[in-house]
């Protein structure tokens, strides 16, 4: 009886004990320099509607089912999917621009896991017909979705697809 209450008791502890370590917090972003000016690139990534030109999810699942809600270009507008089992379930809703520095949405995923993060890509001169983008993301892991977080490299499975998307907005915007 004694030790199976010894048990019990160490396996909470170690739950609470990983709880108190793993990462409560992740990010992830990519950045790529395109050959174009500032302001056309800008115009180019705040409308939500062209990441399906370049967004690797979209190439996953080129059939998805999506809604859009607003005035694309502005704060307030909301793109929906529903998708395969790689893109899953969710919406992106723009939260804030700043003209020629930033774009940043909310991202709710529904499928195959409920979550929040909060996107942004970012722009920044680095010279004639020269600008550096960075897409990315960032969010809060909650007890105990952290604790398996500890197994899982966010940065390295996001940061492949964040790099291909770059990648191809650079070909789309390069031509």
């Amino acid at each position: 009886m004694y030790i199976i209450l010894y048990v019990i008791i160490a396996i909470v502890a170690i739950f609470i004990l990983l709880a108190l370590i793993a990462p409560k917090k992740y990010q992830v972003n990519r950045s790529i320099v395109i050959n174009k000016s500032l302001p056309k690139v800008f115009q180019y990534l705040k409308h939500i509607k062209n990441q399906d030109e370049w967004s690797p999810w979209k190439k996953k699942d080129p059939d998805m089912k999506q809604e859009f809600i607003g005035t694309d270009g502005e704060v307030g507008f909301i793109t929906k999917w529903d998708g395969n089992k790689d893109v899953g379930l969710g919406e992106q809703e723009i939260t804030n621009i700043v003209e020629n520095e930033c774009v940043e949405s909310r991202l709710r995923f529904f499928k195959p896991w409920k979550s929040e993060s909060d996107a942004v890509i970012k722009v920044e001169d680095v010279g004639v017909n020269a600008t550096k983008v960075t897409w990315g993301f960032s969010g809060v892991n909650k007890v105990p979705v952290n604790i398996f977080m500890m197994l899982y490299d966010v940065d390295k499975h996001v940061g492949k697809d964040f790099e291909e998307g770059l990648a191809s907005l650079k070909k789309i915007l390069e031509h």
